[in-house]
């Protein structure tokens, strides 16, 4: 599992970045593709792509981060 954190809310064009939190976790549930856009859950609750610029990766050991899973899922 990989987590990043919002760094930015940059205007992105016809891209809303309203429902991204600074500062907040969010787990990666794809990897950034051709275009450099990851795919995470946002504060909608619904996945969502975004530019990886907006983000930065954030390590956690193993147990962290099944723990976060869980919690980011609730």
């Amino acid at each position: 599992m990989n987590f990043i954190v919002c760094i930015s809310r940059e205007d992105c064009g016809d891209l809303s970045t309203a429902d991204l939190t600074l500062g907040r976790l969010y787990e990666v549930l794809a990897p950034a593709d051709n275009h450099s856009m990851i795919r995470v859950i946002d504060d909608s609750g619904e996945d969502y792509l975004y530019p990886a610029e907006l983000f930065d990766a954030v390590e956690v050991q193993e147990q962290t981060a099944s723990r976060l899973h869980e919690l980011l899922a609730a």
